[in-house]
């Protein structure tokens, strides 16, 4: 019977069925108590799926997470909203449909329908009422409205950008998508091309986002605040000017004749021996002009990654020009090359070199035999351009071989350079942001089309609002040669709205980061056709608890901040920061396991299809593979990937052992924040758990259904005492693991408490079995937000819902005080500071009472052994020192 049996897929079944009649997770705004009193509100979200096809186990731990702390805090009184969607334009669809031949729409809508089955399956709080989904265009109408009003504000503007442009696939990739130079798909050499695309001035507002993330946001996570530091990389500095007389085929000046630069360490200048430019600065344009060499290097350098991370990695050359420029104030010849490593895009695409101070340039400088003059001396260290020293790159010395500037320190060498440059009106100091402007054009087919007209008298026309939303096609097919409503004359062929004239549609799509950027605020005010968002939005935002990976610590959310501050200076909403609260999970690792193939690939194999090889203290050195007896290696422990063939599916294990056993391993094995490796034993275990909490529960049913449902227990046997201040103990930590999300140690107290249920025997005493009731109602109340469905089955077989109502709503229980109070304590006792044993006094006793009591201990005269007693040193509620 089921009474008697747990069955995981009936209980489940039937719980999410009455969550759904009931509509029990349809969450509306401004909620009031039975007393007609307004609930707090709790805004708990995730950050926004991509719907590649099916849930991993990393889903299942981010939603875990977040049901948890909906349910806790709905059952503490508060009106919880819990919502979901679907971050659904992309690349991976595009693929997709290269690869399957169907239109990236369908691949999207199908996969969408299966993870929300998956999502409802593992019996998740989500309001779906509120589900939004990024590629409807009913969503991305707001995308493009916003856009046009950043627009009207300058905030938007069009410039020319570099990108990679693969020849082959003829379409621009992204940085993540270029491997080695390369296209990831094609394996062409990437070029970089200049083409126009759209722009956001999030450096407009990189003070604010600076000043915000390092002052104001208390509840995100030290090292989080810290990457947004990091990448919005605040510096000051000061910019400069080398002069020189080189002119164009105009016979003008190039830049006026100043070849400008920035530098955190002006004190440094007088160590410069050189500068080097970006490969597509005007100087090396013009430098190359009659150069063959250089303009080879040049096209050279063009082809590859165009991010800072990858030209970290990659090996520096350059290449002389043959052009010098004038230092402001030596007044010395400075050669200038061109170098690889040299963003046209930073600044102001140049940088002074000054090797002896800077390990780049000095790497560089060795490279190319080039002068390294020092000009900062730390006391008692000695220079020599052997090898690089981390003191040359140190503040904390005074400059050398720097004429009027000798002798000075950093800060006030600084001062005095600046203030000389100004007077020669060659440059001043600046405060410069590493941050730079968001370029949101992409020359891809599936996402939300940039509002634009081309019109060939107009220009480019901005879409008038009554026309929003310009609608994506969703027929369209990608076959890898470009972007395919290039080809499509329906979407192309439109009016310009100045003149009427025939014009063509932008076919660059925005960002996908557009998307996620205020989807959480599209929730709060969900359905609403005539506005972006809307008086619920008052109510619900900023959120109060974020939750997801550490991969989109600086981009989602730098982006997501930005967008929000843009929307209240347009008058939108009345705050600036989005998210309250910040939680990043921790990866769910799994082993992987390999073997190189003849042609020196890597074939990756299943944890299950091989044995492991075991060292002699039990460490896994290799493997075997099961069917063929090959030696396998074994490649450690990692984050689970399709890829590596190291990833669970959720849903056979929900469909084999239960939603409930699922979250409730991945809630038990680590802190949320903390990685989580994978053990099939450790799911055993959690299986193991309910069945004994379901087994334990119905063995006391009858128990728990006759007993009273108050009770005085100052009377009580020592037996309850001691149950009901493990229960009440056990509920105060819940309490405070639950405030400080340390979920894991949640279900560790609801294990303790369920060992002293099960130890504890209960007579037919009203007072033993009101306990019981008690306990095991604060047992299914601890557990319910991990394990919602066994628990709400068992709520209700032990008829807790005749007096607390459903427990979906059911009042949080209340650690009753007298409960922690007990009668007597047992002190550890110790010999000559040895644990020799214990004694039990009463609570209240004094300092005597406890010492005389350890000196009647029999062990106390064995371990003596005649000795006479020196002195007894009493801790309170801890242990008893007898010294002899």
């Amino acid at each position: 019977m089921q009474e008697q049996q747990y069955h995981p897929n009936i209980i489940e079944k039937q719980a999410q069925e009455h969550w759904e009649k009931t509509q029990a997770y349809l969450v509306k705004e401004h909620d009031k108590n039975a007393d007609g009193t307004e609930k707090p509100k709790f805004y708990a979200c995730s950050m926004l799926p991509y719907p590649s096809g099916k849930l991993h186990m990393g889903h299942v731990r981010n939603y875990t997470i977040n049901d948890m702390m909906t349910r806790h805090m709905r059952m503490k009184g508060y009106n919880v909203l819990m919502p979901m969607g679907w971050d659904a334009f992309g690349m991976p669809a595009e693929n997709a449909a290269i690869k399957s031949g169907i239109p990236p729409a369908k691949w999207t809508y199908e996969n969408i329908a299966y993870m929300k089955s998956q999502l409802k399956a593992m019996g998740l709080a989500i309001d779906w009422s509120r589900e939004m989904c990024a590629c409807d265009p009913e969503y991305y109408k707001w995308n493009q409205w916003l856009f046009l009003k950043m627009l009207e504000k300058g905030i938007a503007y069009r410039k020319t950008q570099v990108v990679n442009w693969d020849p082959v696939d003829k379409t621009v990739l992204a940085n993540e998508q270029v491997i080695d130079g390369r296209g990831w798909r094609s394996g062409a050499l990437i070029e970089k091309r200049e083409i126009p695309g759209y722009y956001l001035r999030i450096t407009d507002y990189a003070e604010e986002l600076l000043d915000q993330v390092k002052h104001h946001l208390p509840g995100w996570p030290d090292r989080l605040r810290l990457m947004q530091e990091n990448w919005i990389g605040k510096s000051q500095g000061v910019r400069f000017a080398f002069t020189h007389q080189i002119k164009d085929s105009n016979g003008q000046l190039i830049q006026d004749g100043k070849l400008y630069v920035f530098t955190t360490r002006a004190d440094t200048i007088m160590g410069v021996t050189f500068c080097t430019v970006a490969p597509e600065h005007p100087l090396a344009t013009f430098a190359a002009q009659n150069n063959p060499e250089l303009q080879a290097f040049i096209d050279e350098c063009k082809l590859g990654g165009t991010t800072e991370a990858e030209l970290a990695t990659k090996e520096k050359v350059g290449m002389p020009t043959g052009l010098t420029v004038t230092h402001p104030l030596t007044q010395e010849s400075i050669p200038v090359w061109v170098g690889n490593y040299v963003l046209m895009s930073y600044g102001d695409g140049a940088v002074m070199a000054v090797p002896a101070h800077d390990e780049r340039d000095f790497g560089f400088a060795k490279k190319y035999d080039l002068p390294i003059k020092q000009v900062v001396q730390v006391e008692s260290e000695t220079f020599s351009t052997d090898a690089w020293q981390e003191w040359y790159a140190s503040k904390d010395g005074k400059l050398i071989h720097s004429g009027e500037f000798t002798g000075l320190d950093f800060s006030t060498a600084i001062d005095k350079i600046a203030e000389k440059l100004a007077n020669l009106g060659l440059g001043e100091k600046q405060t410069t942001f590493r941050l730079r402007d968001w370029g949101i054009s992409r020359q891809r087919y599936w996402g939300t089309p940039i509002p634009i007209i081309h019109c060939e008298d107009c220009g480019p026309v901005p879409v008038p609002e009554k026309d929003l939303p310009v609608v994506l096609p969703e027929h369209l097919i990608p076959d890898g040669t470009g972007n395919p409503l290039n080809k499509d004359e329906n979407f192309l062929k439109c009016q310009c709205p100045k003149c009427g004239k025939p014009a063509r549609r932008e076919t660059d799509t925005m960002d996908t980061f557009v998307d996620s950027s205020w989807y959480f605020m599209r929730y709060a005010s969900a359905n609403n056709k005539d506005k972006m968002i809307d008086e619920r939005n008052d109510y619900w935002m900023p959120m109060d608890q974020y939750i997801g990976g550490i991969e989109h610590a600086v981009m989602h959310l730098l982006y997501a901040r930005f967008w929000t501050k843009v929307m209240r200076d347009l008058g939108l909403i009345k705050f600036g920061e989005p998210f309250k609260k910040l939680l990043c999970q921790g990866m769910v690792l799994n082993h992987i396991y390999y073997k190189r193939t003849e042609l020196g690939g890597i074939e990756y194999f299943w944890p299950h299809e091989v044995e492991n090889r075991l060292d002699a203290k039990g460490n896994i050195i290799g493997a075997t593979h099961i069917k063929t007896g090959e030696a396998i290696e074994y490649g450690g422990v990692g984050t689970m990937s399709k890829s590596k063939n190291n990833g669970i599916d959720p849903q056979a294990l929900i469909d084999e052992l239960g939603a409930d056993t699922a979250r409730l391993f991945v809630i038990f094995t680590s802190p949320p924040e903390q990685t989580l490796e994978w053990s099939t034993s450790g799911v055993e275990g959690s299986a193991r758990f309910l069945r004994r909490l379901w087994s334990l529960c119905m063995s006391k049913k009858n128990l728990i259904l006759a007993a009273q449902d108050t009770q005085d227990f100052s009377q009580a046997s020592k037996t309850i005492k001691e149950l009901r201040l493990t229960a009440h103990s056990v509920l105060k930590q819940a309490n405070y693991d639950y405030e400080r999300l340390q979920y894991n140690t949640i279900v560790s107290a609801g294990m303790k408490l369920l060992n002293a249920i099960d130890q504890t025997h209960f007579d037919d005493n009203p007072t033993a079995l009101a306990a019981l009731k008690e306990v095991m109602g604060i047992l299914l109340r601890v557990l319910y937000p991990v394990v919602p469905h066994i628990t709400w089955k068992l709520w209700q077989e032990l008829a807790y819902d005749k007096l607390y109502g459903d427990l979906l709503d059911a009042p949080w229980p209340q650690v009753d005080e007298t409960a922690l109070i007990v009668d007597e304590i047992e002190l550890m006792l110790q010999i000559n500071g040895k644990l020799r044993g214990s004694i039990t006094v009463a609570n209240d006793a004094n300092k005597e009472l406890i010492e005389q009591t350890a000196l009647q201990h029999p062990q106390v005269e064995r371990h003596l052994e005649g000795r006479p007693v020196k002195r007894v040193i009493v801790v309170p509620g801890k242990l008893v020192n007898i010294v002899g």
